[in-house]
């Protein structure tokens, strides 16, 4: 598969991100208009009515800061999923939701774990060491991308601040990971020069003609 064949920019690209992203400022406008409260729909550790929280915690926001600082990264990594590992984005998405909160109900602290902050820890872990691990100069070029702009959230998958789960954070980040290592995605193939491939005669080559057997350059001499 060409480079062109697998990196395509259409629909699917943005699809899942934008659908997310409305999702998450529906479900927060019903809370405000209506003067409901979902947090109890949350992750909620100690509990197997909490285990709930592991398909609706993602959607659910404290507050308009919350739901605001989990927007725009929600938005680029789940864009860069779908654009640089089309084949395997939809599996990372639920088997990642679905282990990290898991993980998050077992080490998690006695109260309710809400928000997108772990899938967005998921995200930037897998898309940060697949590339890492591919080796493929785009892949390597998203990792960079990736630790550049969301490198300092490592920090947060410790306890150092009250009031936000950095059980969720680890939790994402460890099972985007294991992701990394374990999924299997078929890359483009990696573009050979003539001179790479097995059938190339270097007698035949107009430029390599110009190099004698010590490597030293010359001119040909033009034919009459």
């Amino acid at each position: 598969m060409k480079d062109y064949q697998y990196f395509k920019f259409d629909l699917y690209t943005v699809l899942p991100a934008l659908v997310f992203t409305i999702a998450i400022w529906f479900i927060y406008t019903i809370e405000v208009k209506y003067n409901f409260n979902f947090t109890d729909l949350g992750i909620r550790p100690g509990k197997l009515s909490g285990l709930k929280g592991v398909v609706f915690s993602p959607f659910i926001h404290a507050d308009l800061g919350h739901l605001w600082s989990n927007t725009i990264p929600s938005l680029v990594l789940i864009t860069g999923l779908c654009y640089f590992y089309r084949n395997i984005s939809l599996k990372v998405l639920l088997l990642g939701l679905f282990f990290s909160g898991i993980m998050t109900w077992i080490i998690g602290r006695p109260s309710y774990h809400i928000g997108a902050s772990s899938l967005i820890y998921l995200l930037a872990s897998f898309l940060f060491f697949k590339g890492v691990f591919t080796k493929h100069y785009r892949m390597l070029a998203l990792s960079f991308v990736v630790a550049f702009f969301y490198g300092s959230m490592v920090w947060y998958v410790l306890p150092l601040k009250t009031g936000i789960s950095w059980e969720g954070h680890l939790s994402g980040g460890v099972v985007g990971l294991l992701l990394a290592i374990i999924t299997k995605n078929k890359l483009p193939e990696k573009k050979k020069y003539q001179w790479e491939t097995a059938d190339f005669n270097a007698g035949d080559d107009p430029f390599m003609r110009q190099f004698d057997e010590d490597g030293n350059f010359f001119e040909l001499e033009e034919e009459e």
